[in-house]
């Protein structure tokens, strides 16, 4: 069966965010960018299940800027086939995605569609559930565990009363949890190998998708910065603390 992987280019998880002066945003001049870690995890569980001869063609999908090719270049030195990119230089939303996923979807064929449970950038873990929605398809979740059984998918899934798993027929959605797996390191021959495979460029337009914004920023802040802790000599003076000054209590 294809399976279809979409990645999507953020900031790297190790670099320190810097809110622009003027606070409309998150600086991303001249900072380090990569592929989403969820996504990382959604390519290395779509090459595994190629390898236990569960999947076939993995096409790996990026919508973003013509600099996003370099996290499909990454997806393609990991195992991926083939990459799509949906160019488009302003701002993306879930719903955007959702929509253009949905006409890839629908030219591509996939049996599978796994992608990560969240972007770390923008934290909205929606994306997954409105391409399900869209398609009508069954969805898993904050995957854990992907077990192929027959015709369907055997998906173990995080909640926040523990495991819950769950049966879903094909064609399927599901979205990668942190414990799925651990992703595997490019080697240098699978990634001049992936500066040969093909990557076809597209743009909203050709795919009958209007992207403009529904939502807008109207100012990007720090967190406050965390004030200093007060030791106390006392469990009564920690309880008038907490009564008196913090209101907790």
């Amino acid at each position: 069966m294809k399976v279809l992987v979409p990645v999507k280019r953020v900031v790297d998880y190790n670099v320190k965010v810097r809110v622009k002066a003027d606070g409309s945003g998150v600086e991303t001049a001249n900072v380090k960018m990569s592929m989403n870690p969820f996504d990382e995890i959604a390519v290395e569980e779509a090459v595994r299940l190629r390898e236990k001869g569960v999947a076939g063609e993995i096409v790996a999908v990026s919508c973003g800027p013509n600099a996003a090719q370099e996290q499909l270049r990454t997806a393609l030195a990991m195992g991926a086939d083939r990459g799509i990119l949906v160019e488009h230089d302003g701002v993306l939303e879930p719903l955007a995605v959702a929509k253009l996923l949905k006409t890839i979807v629908a030219k591509e064929g996939p049996a599978l569609v796994i992608l990560g449970k969240q972007a770390i950038d923008d934290d909205m873990s929606a994306t997954g559930q409105m391409l399900a929605a869209l398609l009508g398809w069954g969805q898993g979740t904050f995957a854990s565990k992907i077990e192929k059984e027959g015709e369907s998918l055997r998906v173990t899934r995080e909640v926040d009363g523990g495991l819950e798993t769950v049966s879903l027929k094909l064609p399927a959605i599901v979205t990668t949890d942190l414990r799925l797996n651990e992703p595997r390191y490019a080697s240098l021959p699978n990634i001049m190998k992936a500066r040969k495979k093909p990557i076809e460029t597209l743009k909203p337009a050709d795919l009958g998708v209007d992207p403009t914004p529904r939502l807008s920023v109207l100012k990007v802040e720090e967190p406050a910065k965390r004030q200093a802790g007060k030791k106390v000599g006392s469990v009564q003076e920690l309880v008038e603390k907490l009564r008196n000054e913090a209101k907790v209590i």
